[in-house]
């Protein structure tokens, strides 16, 4: 394997790909995110088939590449990192020379998290990277609960207020939408932050059904109210399905504290990001 991996002393930091067929920018940008992120291991690649190589022998935590590469475009890549399970829900950053019209069109593939203006430079891109990968100690939005467990919504609830968030828990799908329906009728778009919700509900809708609702009904985008499924279904076929009926990500079951938080943190600033951006 040809990637370039450039170490600090720890061992349990994030992993961090780069991948841009300029030799000089990857060894500015990896020199930058030593820096910036304590502990990052960087993994260097000039090409999408390095990076790929590199992929299957082991995770990393963020993947950032370059619109145009060498034997691909990072479109591309980013597909071919989505097929595969042990890889499908890394953020991915593309670095573009035309993010701004990106916005405006609305041309955010599905595969990619986020776009990045290359005008801005190395050490914005840096400074971008480790907003996605180090943690926030708090965070704040309104999130949309909806789980008709009385239990479990208890402990998750108490797990997202004890980081700052605020907690609006429903128990079935029409109660969510109606909270939608008049955030929206209020011009209030879309009213919440981020939507949380369990696959499974009793009752008429599942959160599939919240899933394609808030995506067709409302038509808000996964930029503009991102969605996160909790599942214990680790059947690959029906994950796939929840992702492309709109789920921005998914959370396992049982829920695991740190994973929670730190797909809601992620989520959150994805969308602020592009709020932010989309409105200037």
């Amino acid at each position: 394997m040809n990637a370039e991996i450039t170490r600090h002393v720890s061992t349990d930091q994030p992993r961090i790909m780069v991948v841009d067929g300029s030799t000089l920018v990857r060894k500015l940008i990896s020199k930058l995110l030593v820096k910036d992120v304590p502990g990052a291991e960087v993994i260097a690649c000039a090409t999408g088939a390095e990076a790929k190589q590199a992929l299957e022998e082991g995770v990393v935590d963020l993947v950032s590449t370059s619109l145009v590469l060498p034997d691909m475009d990072g479109l591309e890549l980013a597909r071919q990192i989505r097929e595969h399970a042990a890889q499908a829900y890394i953020p991915i950053i593309v670095v573009s020379g035309d993010v701004q019209q990106r916005l405006v069109d609305r041309d955010l593939s599905s595969d990619i998290t986020d776009y990045f203006d290359k005008s801005q430079g190395p050490q914005a891109l840096s400074t971008f990277i480790r907003g996605y990968v180090v943690k926030p100690d708090q965070i704040a939005g309104d999130v949309l609960y909806v789980e008709d467990s009385r239990v479990v919504a208890l402990a998750t609830r108490r797990m997202m207020v004890k980081q700052g968030l605020t907690v609006h828990h429903v128990v079935r799908v029409e109660e969510a939408l109606d909270i939608l329906r008049t955030a929206a009728a209020e011009g209030n778009v879309p009213g919440v932050d981020i939507v949380l919700t369990d696959v499974y509900l009793k009752g008429g809708l599942t959160g599939r059904d919240l899933l394609e609702k808030v995506r067709q009904e409302f038509a808000y985008g996964k930029g503009l109210l991102p969605i996160l499924v909790m599942t214990g279904d680790d059947n690959t076929a029906n994950q796939t399905a929840l992702i492309r009926a709109g789920a921005n990500d998914l959370v396992s079951k049982p829920i695991e504290e740190r994973i929670l938080i730190t797909k809601l943190s992620f989520q959150l600033r994805v969308a602020q990001h592009l709020r932010a951006a989309t409105a200037e």
